[in-house]
């Protein structure tokens, strides 16, 4: 049970946090293209790979089962929205800004993807090179 109010509480600050951020990017390039939700899913897509990548049971920093579902469901979870995205490029297909819901797409996932080989790229080297040490 505890772990559930972990994530709730997790979600929560993420979800404050996404709202935040992605405002406050809307505020300053304005809401045609939505750069916040992309900034947003980006760099929650960074952190939480090198934060698996760091605390895995192969990591170089200890973390606990609970503090690892607090960080990476709870408050990345939140704060990552992919449900927002798909609605807002939608928005965006709807209104017949066909390009830039392309972009948003395609950025989306390109930028993702990108993100998460180089992650299991660094983690895989990190792994050799710190069993190869022991």
């Amino acid at each position: 049970m505890l772990s559930y109010f972990v994530v709730a509480i997790g979600g929560a600050l993420g979800s404050v946090g996404r709202f935040w951020l992605s405002g406050a990017i809307a505020q300053k390039f304005g809401e045609t293209f939505p750069a916040g939700t992309l900034f947003v899913n980006i760099s929650g897509s960074l952190i939480i790979g090198f934060f698996a990548a760091l605390t895995g049971p192969d990591g170089r920093i200890w973390s606990s089962p609970s503090f690892r579902q607090f960080f990476m469901i709870g408050v990345l979870g939140g704060y990552t929205t992919f449900s927002s995205f798909s609605l807002q490029t939608l928005a965006l297909a709807r209104d017949g800004k066909w390009l830039f819901a392309a972009l948003n797409a395609i950025g989306s996932f390109v930028l993702w993807a990108r993100r998460l080989s180089r992650d299991v790229t660094q983690s895989t080297l990190a792994f050799f090179e710190y069993g190869s040490s022991t």
